[in-house]
């Protein structure tokens, strides 16, 4: 999802050059792992994903085409990415979960959400902000998690940080949010990260959290609804902006 051709900054070196190359989606919508060119059996080559517009699913209505490739995804697409989240531990949860994405298929980390919950006590963040060495250990030895110390210890990291805010993270990430940025028509018009989420990943940083870059920040912001990035076309589009205006 992006317009030009640098790749996610947190994406893996193979990664970033495939997404350079025009190979592959970035990490700003869960398309990574999605094959981009499929031959058809009239010996045809469909366009590159990055290049598409809203696709029709299996009900007849339209939808962002990265939400066509597994049912994991077409019930996320449907039912959370992109509608507003005002709630911190819920937020924390997506941050955590945006940084344990990094260099993995969104996909995977969708099967493991139920896992990581249970291994992050619910992502509540006072509970997190508790966790010490043992926990650490504990986590390491999960294997129904992503076992990365460095996430690990930056979700423990980002717990405390969001504890000590003077606000709630919900109230500071949705300071940056965007409400009249035009309605993209294809991935291509999605960015990986955009000067709203460069700002936020600094205060971020400036707050003591960690593993939070631009990309991070937008892919958070964007499954948050704290912009709505779902295609001028999605029949979803509507309704998180309805949801989001409600929400304001």
């Amino acid at each position: 999802m992006r317009r030009g051709k640098t790749a996610p900054k947190s994406a893996p070196t193979g990664e970033r050059e495939a997404v350079r190359r025009g190979k592959t989606a970035p990490k700003s919508a869960p398309t990574g792992e999605r094959v981009n060119r499929v031959a058809k059996e009239d010996g045809a080559v469909e366009r590159p994903l990055r290049e598409r517009g809203a696709e029709e699913g299996p009900d007849g209505l339209l939808r962002c085409p990265w939400a066509l490739s597994a049912p994991d995804y077409l019930a996320y697409h449907d039912e959370e990415w992109g509608r507003p989240l005002r709630e911190d531990n819920g937020l924390f949860e997506h941050l955590c979960l945006e940084a344990f994405q990094s260099g993995l298929s969104w996909l995977t980390i969708l099967r493991k959400r139920d896992n990581f919950r249970a291994a992050f006590a619910g992502f509540d963040i006072d509970a997190v902000a508790e966790f010490g060495p043992p926990d650490v250990e504990r986590l390491l030895a999960d294997a129904g998690i992503v076992r990365n110390r460095a996430k690990i210890e930056a979700a423990i990291v980002n717990a405390r940080a969001a504890a000590a805010l003077p606000v709630g993270l919900a109230d500071l990430v949705w300071r940056f949010a965007g409400y009249n940025d035009p309605a993209p028509v294809t991935l291509a018009d999605v960015p990986p990260s955009t000067a709203a989420s460069k700002a936020l990943s600094k205060e971020l940083r400036k707050n003591g959290f960690t593993f939070t870059g631009p990309v991070t920040a937008y892919a958070t912001m964007q499954s948050c609804g704290v912009v709505n990035d779902h295609l001028a076309d999605c029949y979803c589009r509507e309704a998180a902006k309805n949801t989001r205006a409600g929400s304001s």
